[in-house]
């Protein structure tokens, strides 16, 4: 379905009158923004445009339920403590029906536990933890963006192909994220690969990497392959360090999110060629549903989407999904409609799967070149987020009990 008739479909003209500030409030349907804007802005602006392009599309299409959407942003400052604060005054002060957004995923974890604590609807849009839709998952909680252990199990099929890398290293920041993408890459690439054994584990702190160090670590474990985590700052450190002391020379190495624009452009011609990674290669999807999303990005912004862009994008979609589905902006209700919704997005549909409310969307993968003095995925193909998640019987013992 395209994206047109998916925003004209049963959705109603909105009012058109320009009203005062009470009276249009009256007249819009609020959504609670909460994100690191300030602390990772290479990545949380982008999701801030892609959400603006949506509700802007939603909005000239009539809206949902007569009204308009509104997002109402704040910035968590990079802190659980504060993203829960400002998530009670969105509810209790500004009048949001649901909140969405968040990037670490601490954060996010701290506001699934707000969601269920105070059962109020929480669409985690890009906080990676697996605990936030299984360990630590509730009624009020949907994650969008494929998790943790399904971008690692897309490397991990990868890596298993590999069959001279059978010792691997690996280098991951030390917080929920990070280790859920170690214990996942690894239990995954084991169960394809009984072979293979992990020769060391580095734990750096987040955003506190001491490069040098971690090298000469990973160095002296004398792995066949390595497997990365680190993103940011952090990426571009362990990358430069890696290259001038020769450790990725005749090693598969593997990138978890390293081909995202956020995190590949800055590299520009120090990007790591050959690395395997996952990530989103805009320029080359020749989709028209995507294309379509791009040309209308670049319009808008005179920029081109990263990552975020298209999670702001998909996140919004979602939203306007459950509240035409739900047919109403009651808590309960809107639960129910985001249990088993699929949204039709610029990445093909979307699932939210009842049993766990985690999404099947998917993401790409592929190789690293550097052309034109600057890195690009090459070799690419889109991975089905479904085909990637654990069995039904697998999350039923992860997952607590209603």
């Amino acid at each position: 379905m395209r994206l047109s008739k998916f925003l004209t479909g049963g959705l109603v003209a909105a009012v058109s009158a320009v009203w005062g500030v009470n009276a249009m409030a009256a007249d819009t349907i609020k959504i609670g923004d909460i994100n690191s804007y300030k602390r990772l802005p290479a990545h949380t602006i982008p999701y801030k445009k892609g959400t603006e392009l949506a509700i802007d599309m939603i909005n000239n299409a009539g809206g949902v339920l007569g009204k308009k959407l509104e997002i109402v942003s704040r910035d968590d400052q990079g802190k659980p403590g504060e993203a829960v604060k400002i998530a009670e005054e969105l509810f209790t002060r500004d009048g949001v029906v649901m909140i969405s957004g968040s990037l670490f995923s601490h954060i996010g974890l701290a506001l699934t536990s707000y969601a269920g604590q105070k059962k109020r609807l929480y669409l985690a849009a890009e906080p990676l933890a697996d605990a936030l839709v299984w360990a630590k998952g509730n009624r009020y909680t949907f994650r969008l963006r494929p998790s943790t252990y399904m971008q690692a199990a897309m490397l991990a099929e990868a890596a298993a192909k590999v069959s001279k890398a059978k010792k691997w290293a690996t280098i991951a920041p030390n917080y929920a994220y990070g280790k859920d993408a170690v214990g996942a890459f690894k239990k995954v690439l084991k169960a394809i690969r009984p072979d293979v054994e992990f020769v060391t584990e580095q734990w750096p702190g987040l955003f506190k990497i001491d490069a040098g160090a971690e090298v000469q670590a990973i160095e002296a474990s004398k792995p066949d392959a390595i497997y990365n985590v680190t993103f940011g700052g952090d990426l571009a450190k362990f990358v430069r360090e890696g290259d001038l002391r020769g450790l990725f020379k005749g090693r598969l190495t593997l990138g978890l999110l390293t081909g995202e624009p956020e995190y590949l452009d800055p590299l520009k011609g120090d990007a790591p060629a050959g690395w395997v990674v996952t990530g989103y290669p805009w320029y080359a999807i020749k989709d028209a549903a995507h294309q379509k999303f791009v040309d209308a990005y670049q319009k808008k912004f005179n920029d081109y989407p990263r990552i975020g862009s298209i999670v702001g994008y998909n996140t919004m979609l979602s939203v306007a999904a459950a509240l035409k589905k739900a047919g109403s902006t009651d808590t309960e209700k809107l639960v129910d409609a985001f249990e088993g919704l699929n949204v039709d997005t610029p990445m093909g549909k979307v699932h939210y799967r009842k049993i766990d409310h985690q999404s099947t969307m998917g993401a790409w993968v592929g190789k690293i070149a550097v052309k034109d003095g600057k890195g690009m995925m090459v070799d690419w193909a889109f991975k089905d987020g479904a085909k990637y998640l654990p069995s039904d019987a697998e999350v039923m013992k992860m997952r607590p009990a209603k």
